[in-house]
């Protein structure tokens, strides 16, 4: 039998949640309940599509002109965004996750990140996905393993979707952000950070998506009291829904519409919630992103409550 694309399959269970998580990447190929599918994922002999289900390290969305510099030097990445001419989404979506421990309802999976002529700094990582009464939770963590200091950024690209697997045009979103950041036609920052008050990307109340289109980077959110961001989709009768959650370790996030998605038929069919420790091109003009010292390590959590 031939392997899976994405490697090595971790199937997960707790009450009437799945989910299962896959070695490459470390991605989430699939999370569902007794009512439907949570996440729009893809299928097991399947690529993830849009960077569906993956983690985005060690930074999320692009990098402009796939060049930064870092400490006095120029790096230059891969480009794997031909169209912007940047490098999207990081490296480690494209490793093989080693297992380092599994049970019923968890997993971690771990990676040492090569280090590169773009990145040439050494990385290890963790991820660990659990089921629970609240759903699913990501923890992420990075630990700094060379002997100088690096640049770093973490994200996650899960879809969400509501039950009927219908557009999202009619979903209730609720997106307690105050501020999107102004981009030009490359998805790379101006540096402008624009209030919502007044636009069409006000969510701050929960309202239906209808057409709009949606590729913009949030910041200057409300968290809870409980220091938590929730970022909801709810159907028109508000009898289901699903939030993305982040802590604070996230400050911004970028959502996403899906509608330059390259099969049609999948567009706008869930809407990519991304929890994002740093703005877009971060290596560039430093927004949000953190510089990791020797043996210094970060964390972050994210995860995804069905209601």
């Amino acid at each position: 039998m031939t392997a899976p694309p994405t490697g090595r399959q971790y199937a997960l269970g707790y009450g009437t949640q799945r989910a299962v998580i896959v070695e490459l990447g470390a991605g989430l190929r699939e999370y569902s309940t007794d009512v439907d599918e949570v996440v729009d994922g893809y299928g097991v002999d399947e690529q993830p599509d849009g960077a569906r289900g993956q983690l985005l390290i060690p930074w999320p969305n692009r990098v402009a002109g796939a060049t930064y510099r870092f400490d006095g030097e120029v790096f230059r990445l891969p480009v794997n965004e031909p169209r912007t001419g940047s490098a999207i989404h990081g490296l480690a979506r494209a490793q093989p996750w080693q297992l380092a421990d599994v049970a019923s309802a968890s997993v971690t999976l771990t990676l040492d990140l090569p280090p590169d002529d773009g990145y040439p700094f050494t990385l290890g990582l963790s991820a660990t996905y659990s089921l629970g009464d609240t759903g699913l939770t990501a923890h992420v963590t990075a630990t700094n393993n060379g002997q100088r200091s690096c640049p770093y950024g973490a994200g996650a690209h899960p879809y969400v979707q509501l039950a009927g697997n219908g557009l999202i045009n009619d979903a209730l979103l609720h997106l307690p952000a105050d501020a999107t950041l102004d981009a030009d036609e490359r998805g790379i920052p101006t540096g402008a950070v624009i209030p919502v008050d007044g636009t069409g990307y006000d969510f701050r109340s929960p309202r239906p998506i209808g057409a709009t289109v949606l590729d913009t980077a949030f910041t200057r959110f409300r968290a809870g009291d409980d220091g938590i961001t929730r970022i909801s989709l709810t159907t028109p009768d508000g009898r289901h829904g699903v939030a993305v959650w982040m802590d604070m370790a996230h400050d911004y996030a970028m959502i996403y519409s899906g509608d330059t998605l390259g099969d049609d038929s999948r567009r706008r069919k869930g809407l990519a919630v991304e929890p994002m420790t740093c703005a877009p091109d971060a290596f560039n003009s430093g927004a949000g992103l953190i510089v990791l010292q020797p043996g210094e390590t970060h964390t972050c959590t994210w995860g995804i409550s069905p209601f």
